[in-house]
């Protein structure tokens, strides 16, 4: 069994990884968090881990007297994210954090020859080619963690690559499936963060709201698998039980399918290629009856087609909207701005902001940064501050 430091414990990936490695007994070697110090510190008193890291140094102090004890030595900021996901005693390490702070420790765990888990998407979108290359180089193993690249994943297990004729990438449709532009307008943050199948963090259940997970995911997986836009298709499948199919050239379709619980590809990605038993239920058809497919509505959820528009563009494109979004989301979440209003900064940031090639993680970092200043500028103008 692995040894794994988890980044972003205290997140719903981060949870439900440890619900896992409880049962499992995997052993856990670092946990960290980005300032939740009540729910880490649970953490560190349970697993027992050589360190904890908690990424807001100003909640150091308080970590350390939660802690006291433990022996678990504390690490902060980046530095010290990035050396939870170097640590020598790690055999693997999940990357489950939240935004482009994701880029830097998934590299840093590369460059030091860890097999990594990545549920980390901003990561492989506005630095895919960088991680995949230093993938590459460094010959370790990348094992998705989104349910929809894991479940490509799984299917291509033992198939020639060249055999591949699509991915069918699946799409819940999110809490607003069927409703316009104009339906959207007014609607809060708790309706947006009623997910009908899925239980996940803030952020990305927005993005499902919006469809910009999607589109992210989209990007992702060209990145994984080494596909052009073309050979993907991007399916409505409101029951979550088909985690996204690959297509042959045969016409032969093979689809991964489970009840939509995160924990099935957290395990497999822990465990890959060892088969457990998991603390999830099992998938009943009969229970479902039906499954049921539709478009993508690319009219009334504009993040999807900006997403996709930056993968075609390349370069900064992919940061740029990640970024932008990143940024809107945060803004939305605040209740600063309208629901529709994170479609239109994300567009605003992808048609204003010039794109660069990407050669260096500095290039990426800043084309995040620069889309998220974009984002704060517009919101200022629009609310005439």
């Amino acid at each position: 069994m692995r040894s794994v430091s988890i980044l972003g414990s205290t997140g719903a990936i981060g949870v439900q990884a440890l619900d896992v490695a409880r049962m499992h007994g995997i052993k856990v070697v670092c946990l960290a968090a980005k300032s939740n110090t009540d729910l880490l510190a649970k953490q560190v008193l349970e697993f027992k881990p050589a360190f904890a890291c908690i990424y807001d140094e100003k909640f150091a102090d308080d970590l350390a007297e939660k802690i006291k004890g433990s022996g678990a030595e504390i690490l902060t900021g980046m530095y010290g994210l990035c050396k939870a996901a170097s640590l020598d005693s790690a055999d693997l390490v999940l990357n489950g954090v939240v935004g482009t702070i994701g880029l830097k420790p998934t590299l840093a765990a590369i460059e030091a020859g860890k097999d990594i888990a990545l549920a980390n998407k901003e990561a492989l979108v506005a630095g895919g080619d960088l991680v995949m290359d230093a993938v590459r180089r460094k010959g370790v193993n990348l094992y998705p963690v989104d349910s929809e690249h894991s479940a490509i994943f799984q299917c291509l297990q033992g198939s020639r690559r060249e055999d591949l004729k699509k991915i069918i990438l699946t799409a819940s449709g999110g809490p607003f499936f069927g409703k316009t532009v104009e339906d959207m307008k007014n609607v809060s943050v708790s309706q947006a963060l009623a997910h009908p199948t899925w239980k996940m963090g803030k952020k990305i259940t927005v993005d499902s709201a919006t469809l910009m997970n999607k589109g992210l995911e989209f990007i992702e997986a060209i990145r994984l698998f080494g596909v052009s836009a073309d050979e993907i298709e991007i399916v409505i499948h409101r029951e979550s039980v088909i985690h996204s199919a690959v297509e042959f050239k045969d016409g032969a379709v093979i689809a991964q399918l489970g009840v939509p619980d995160m924990r099935i590809p957290i395990q497999y990605a822990l465990t890959c290629p060892k088969r457990l038993e998991s603390p999830s239920e099992s998938l009943s058809l009969w229970d479902y009856g039906k499954l049921t497919f539709y478009k993508p509505d690319f009219t009334n959820f504009p993040c999807i087609q900006s997403a996709l528009k930056a993968a075609a563009m390349g370069g900064t494109a992919p940061a740029i909207v990640s970024g932008a979004d990143e940024e809107a989301v945060g803004l939305f979440l605040e209740e600063k701005i309208s629901f529709t209003e994170i479609g239109e900064l994300v567009s605003g940031a992808l048609r204003d902001i010039p794109v660069h090639k990407v050669l260096t993680v500095s290039d990426a970092v800043s084309a995040v940064s620069e889309a998220q200043n974009y984002v704060r500028e517009r919101f200022k103008s629009m609310k005439g501050a």
